[in-house]
């Protein structure tokens, strides 16, 4: 008698891709998924803005409105000069968390300078949407916010933090420990904190210091810069030595 049952193949198996037992699955497509593509899409290294998803320019009472829109002129700045370098590929591409706030001003500079810019979104409980600059062939969705910290990092030359909470400075944070511990080598990445009154306010460094929790040299990992122009002036000062 035929056999008229075919078995279903197991990466179409949509309960067991779902299932706890395929996890391991799940998180090494979000690792793959995103390298074939950004390699399809020749991006070389990209600047990585951080900042608050709270910022709203239209918001005259908010004191974040002011890092919006220093966040576009910033990125714009970047863009236009990134896109005249003329390089085999993409470097220096516009990157963001793809979220609302800082992430959307960044990745809307970018595309005022005509340029592509990448949005790297993450899937929460109050759903975070793709904000409308990000370029559609870079907008990427993670469930795993490990996986997507490592492609906000994997290939940045530079990470500009504006003013943000809790997920800016985790991500922050992380970022400076993986310099301090070597794991990213100091010279291969720039580290910009933007809005030197707000940073100071939120890390006292110089306890840190002082209170023996980290070293001297360890305050030098990143720069305070508080204008677009002179935060433009030092990135490309930094940038031009990682082409």
């Amino acid at each position: 008698m035929k056999n008229v049952f075919t078995p279903e193949i197991a990466f179409h198996n949509r309960e067991f891709m779902e299932s706890e037992e395929a996890r391991p699955i799940r998180i090494l497509s979000e690792i793959l998924e995103p390298m074939h593509r950004l390699a399809r899409q020749k991006v070389h290294s990209t600047v990585l803005f951080l900042g608050s998803s709270r910022a709203d320019p239209e918001d005259r009472q908010s004191p974040l409105a002011k890092y919006y829109r220093d966040a576009e002129e910033l990125a714009f700045r970047l863009a236009s000069w990134a896109i005249r370098l003329k390089p085999k590929g993409k470097n220096f591409v516009i990157c963001t968390g793809g979220g609302p706030g800082i992430m959307e001003a960044a990745n809307r500079g970018a595309a005022r300078a005509g340029g592509k810019s990448i949005g790297m979104n993450i899937s929460l409980p109050a759903e975070q949407f793709p904000n409308l600059f990000i370029s559609p062939e870079l907008s990427f969705a993670f469930h795993y916010f490990f996986t997507r910290k490592f492609w906000l990092i994997n290939k940045a030359k530079a990470v500009i933090a504006f003013p943000g909470g809790y997920g800016t400075l985790d991500e922050l944070v992380e970022t400076l420990t993986l310099v301090q511990t070597g794991k990213i080598a100091r010279d291969q990445l720039t580290i910009v904190l933007y809005g030197e009154e707000y940073w100071r306010k939120i890390i006292h460094f110089d306890t840190l210091v002082e209170m023996g929790a980290i070293a001297p040299e360890d305050v030098e990992i990143f720069s305070f810069c508080s204008t677009p122009r002179k935060a433009f002036a030092f990135l490309k000062r930094e940038l031009r030595s990682k082409l």
